[in-house]
């Protein structure tokens, strides 16, 4: 596999795919202001998209980037969801495309849009609030995110099935995606391959309010919901508080790709993606040692983990799909 450049150099190469010639977005050398209380971003407007590739697969993937509008979201005054141009919001989504939605390159397209997302301060305050984050989500987030998803299926997908995939505040929006969006578009949610919903919770009540929405049973069946947070063996013996564990959460292991609590050994693990500190790129490395996991919450680490499972699960299920489709 080609090593991926750490996160700063792939500013350069993922800046790039903003600027590729797509059939699906038109040029905009002065988008009007966005008023960012009320109007969901343009995004026929090419440079409202972190990544939009050329056409080159049969399944296109659509990528919601995890809260990375958190430390300038504290500052005195900081607005409650980040601006298109927050700095420390691209910078994090930017790599966050080399750690995590790269993993589906090989099989899909991918579309990753900017999106004004609820910044850490506030979201937290309305999870204290509420319980949940829906109503941070709900706002200017999804106004954003329904009309990314609106552009792509009305001016990009052309029909294609299609991956819908996130990290975080990333996957608690898709989760409200599928939620909402789906219950409005039914003839697009039938071409859904699967949801990866990783690094936050789907529950039992998600899954009874919804009853369109379907866990995962295994590794290779579609239309369904993946979802997984990754945990050392501390957070487990001491009960700790994780934010995107939430009561009834449901978990499929990414090794063995089962419910329960069969045993994986490390060895089902196919390659991690690593920073190799010594020549700052990223590529696949065997992490297969107990100790690397210890005795925390691995949060950030839900794809780089099993980036190589995730990769090959991916490619099972769009398999799958076509099969059923034939």
């Amino acid at each position: 596999m080609r090593k991926l450049k750490m996160w700063m150099n792939a500013a350069i190469l993922i800046c790039g795919t903003t600027t590729m010639l797509s059939s699906c977005v038109s040029e905009s050398d002065n988008p009007a202001p966005v008023d960012p209380a009320s109007v969901a971003t343009d995004y026929s407007n090419k440079e409202h998209w972190l990544a939009l590739p050329e056409i080159t697969k049969d399944v296109d993937a659509f990528y919601i980037y995890s809260t990375v509008y958190v430390e300038s979201s504290f500052e005195e005054g900081a607005p409650d969801y980040a601006t298109l141009d927050t700095p420390e919001m691209i910078t994090g989504a930017l790599g966050e495309y080399v750690t995590n939605a790269s993993v589906f390159e090989e099989s899909c397209n991918v579309f990753v849009p900017w999106y004004r997302q609820a910044g850490m301060r506030y979201a937290g305050e309305v999870s204290k609030k509420t319980g949940n984050i829906d109503a941070a989500l709900g706002g200017v987030s999804y106004t954003d995110i329904k009309a990314a998803l609106d552009y792509f299926f009305e001016k990009c997908n052309n029909g294609r099935p299609f991956i819908i995939a996130g990290h975080s505040q990333g996957a608690s929006m898709v989760k409200y995606v599928l939620k909402h969006y789906f219950t409005e578009h039914p003839d697009y949610y039938k071409r859904m391959v699967a949801a990866y919903v990783i690094g936050f919770s789907v529950t039992k009540d998600d899954l009874k309010e919804y009853p369109h929405m379907k866990f995962a049973t295994g590794e290779s069946d579609t239309g369904v919901i993946v979802s997984w947070n990754t945990e050392g063996p501390k957070n487990v013996e001491e009960n700790a508080k994780n934010v995107v564990v939430l009561p009834g959460a449901m978990s499929i292991n990414p090794l063995n790709w089962k419910l329960d609590e069969t045993y994986a050994p490390a060895s089902e693990n196919k390659g991690s993606l690593v920073l190799n500190t010594e020549t700052n790129e990223y590529e696949i490395q065997d992490i297969g040692v107990a100790e690397f996991f210890g005795p925390a919450s691995f949060h950030e680490d839900d794809y780089p983990f099993f980036y190589n499972n995730i990769k090959e699960n991916v490619a099972k299920r769009i398999e799958t799909y076509k099969n059923n489709a034939e």
